[in-house]
């Protein structure tokens, strides 16, 4: 029977990696409970941060 060969992944995650993406998850939140509360100007530039920028940067590390 022929070995199973298991594909490894190219991700591999560490502490900075998590630390990027929970700043992406926290700042996500922050923006949608501004945008719950009126908040114009603050609010979409946290949310395209956390979309646009901190969780992309969270992967590529």
């Amino acid at each position: 029977m022929p070995e199973q060969t298991f594909a490894r992944s190219r991700l591999r995650f560490g502490p900075k990696n998590y630390v990027v993406l929970g700043a992406g998850v926290v700042a996500l939140a922050l923006g949608y409970w501004l945008l719950s509360k009126g908040s114009t100007t603050l609010a979409p530039v946290l949310l395209v941060l956390g979309y646009c920028v901190l969780f992309p940067v969270g992967l590529a590390l």
